[in-house]
């Protein structure tokens, strides 16, 4: 696999297509614990960012990252914009070499994720995003990504108790639920293993 500013576009540019298929089922999964609007944010964020990368064409790596973090925080309403802003910008900055080596990618990754973590002051276990990204990290540390393993990640957060953001003030109700920001992780694994398989 080579993982050059062509990947990158790809890869963010089904991310942003399986966003907008999903969006209905993300407003609805954030219905029941938050603002409801988790879907309709991230997909109008995301249509702008394919204009973006359809328009400026990165021509590297960490020029597609950046683009997406820029795009990602101007554009993607609510807490999700600053949260994946904040990765895509930390992988951006993390990104040394071009085309990336697997061992840059998961570097990426982990920038992406310590970014994450630091703007929503949060970590594995509270109902997060976080809760798909470091399994998803720990298996590619482990060369084992697998489909069931984003998909596992993502059923954990169902029986977790929301202990940040708007679905913290649910406190015990919120447990029963699927965490928004933790599927939307899901679709951008699920493309990013997508591009793998090709």
């Amino acid at each position: 696999m080579t993982y050059n500013n062509k990947w990158a576009i790809k890869w963010l540019t089904d991310f942003s297509d399986s966003v907008f298929e999903n969006k209905q089922l993300l407003s609805d999964l954030d219905q029941a614990i938050g603002d409801g609007d988790h879907g309709i944010n991230m997909a109008r964020g995301l249509t702008e960012l394919k204009k973006a990368l359809a328009e400026k064409e990165p021509e590297t790596v960490k020029d597609a990252f950046k683009t997406a973090g820029m795009t990602i925080l101007s554009k993607v309403g609510g807490a999700s914009g600053p949260l994946y802003g904040s990765a895509f910008l930390a992988m951006s900055k993390a990104v040394e070499t071009d085309p990336l080596s697997e061992t840059d990618l998961i570097e990426a990754l982990e920038a992406g994720l310590a970014g994450i973590e630091h703007r929503g002051k949060s970590h594995a276990g509270e109902k997060t995003m976080i809760d798909v990204w470091e399994p998803v990290i720990n298996a590619l540390r482990q060369d084992d990504l697998t489909s069931d393993v984003i998909e596992a990640a993502l059923q954990k957060t169902k029986d977790l108790k929301a202990t940040k953001g708007r679905a913290a003030y649910l406190g015990d109700r919120s447990v029963g639920h699927l965490d928004p920001g933790a599927y939307s992780s899901a679709l951008l694994f699920r493309a990013f293993l997508a591009q793998e398989d090709k």
